[in-house]
């Protein structure tokens, strides 16, 4: 099995930063990619969630359209449209920049230029007088009954996680992600204590949301290890959630969960012998399942690889870019197209760019 590359292009046309894309694909056959975009830097106040379209399966792409943009930084947006023609976008807003610009005036680090540092402190001290963080900071779905053109007021999501949310075989829309409480020392930058990963689910097209179930830790792992998990209902009903992992065994290695009631229990997340994160999930036409995900280490780039057992195992690595500059670059999200070809969308901070791109590869599966 290989990886046949048809073609890699740059699809934002908007010059700002542009991180963590998720990409879906509508009944209609239009494309729709969101991503935290707007923005200076990788952590930064400015970000935004933008919407680009494509009606020619990725040839081109539609000037963006912003849907969030609140005086927070807007990030890790994931879109699904659902059976009933729904767009349902999530999101979570941050305070993390502000962490950053406390310890370079604190002379813990020197990151920030003297242009940029006086754009972050000329935002907190428009957040310090005119916004109530604690209304905006938090895990957020917004819905669209037009194809996009209006869009609902926001809800709350109850997790968070760039990839976001599915839908499964019984009508329920299933949302894998961080867990997260309330906002402490906001001044100083911290956003969300982080306490576990579960699992959310809508009944009613996503306009509201429950926690149903909670995935454990494995022995040696905390709250602070597990992050960006992304799920997948399989052919057999069963759902496989994919973690990326920070602690000790397995550090930078994807972790593997499954539940078979539908999102109520988890197993405890164990190794695939996986290097890199964080994955995306695609039950692809077949029944197969294709986990597409970072690697940042040489060869910089992005992988994907292939379960015909519902996630029991995976294939070898396959190949989608080796051409990166650096770690600055991942998140893929994967469709499958009309003609079996496929689609993934990743951020990348491309060698002699200012700011990262949204990069797209058109591949094929051979063997």
């Amino acid at each position: 099995m290989k990886i046949e590359v048809q073609d890699l292009s740059v699809i934002n046309r908007d010059p700002s930063y542009h991180g963590w894309p998720t990409v879906a694909r509508r009944r209609n056959g239009e494309l729709l990619v969101v991503s935290s975009s707007g923005r200076h830097e990788h952590v930064d106040p400015f970000g935004k969630v933008f919407l680009i379209r494509s009606g020619d399966h990725g040839s081109t792409w539609s000037d963006p359209q912003t849907l969030a943009d609140t005086p927070l930084d807007d990030r890790d947006a994931g879109i699904l449209e659902t059976r009933s023609g729904t767009l349902v976008v999530n999101w979570f807003t941050s305070l993390a920049w502000m962490n950053y610009l406390y310890r370079q005036e604190t002379g813990q680090i020197e990151w920030l230029s003297k242009e940029t540092l006086k754009a972050f402190r000329d935002e907190r001290n428009t957040l310090v007088e005119t916004v109530r963080v604690r209304e905006e900071l938090g895990d957020w779905v917004m819905r669209s009954e037009d194809g996009g053109t209006s869009w609902l007021p926001r809800v709350p999501s109850l997790v968070s996680s760039p990839h976001g949310i599915i839908e499964l075989a019984d009508g329920r829309l299933l949302y894998v992600g961080k867990r997260t409480g309330p906002p402490v020392q906001w001044v100083r930058g911290s956003s969300h204590e982080g306490m576990e990963l579960a699992a959310a689910e809508s009944r009613d097209d996503g306009r509201t949301w429950a926690i149903i179930g909670t995935i454990p830790f494995a022995t040696g792992h905390t709250a602070a290890d597990y992050h960006e998990p992304h799920a997948v209902e399989t052919g057999g009903g069963r759902i496989v959630a994919q973690i990326r992992n920070h602690g000790k065994p397995h550090e930078q290695e994807t972790l593997q969960s499954e539940s078979a009631d539908g999102g109520r229990t988890w197993t405890t997340p164990h190794s695939i012998g996986v290097w890199g994160v964080p994955s995306h999930l695609l039950r692809m036409a077949d029944g197969r399942l294709l986990m597409t995900y970072g690697h940042r280490r040489p060869p910089f780039g992005n992988q994907a690889r292939v379960s015909a057992d519902e996630g029991a195992s995976w294939s070898e690595p396959l190949a989608i870019s080796v051409d990166g500059a650096g770690v600055d670059l991942g998140y893929p999200s994967t469709v499958e197209l009309p003609d079996g070809r496929f689609l993934s969308v990743w951020y990348e901070a491309l060698k002699g760019n200012p700011h990262a791109v949204l990069r797209q590869a058109r591949w094929l599966i051979r063997g």
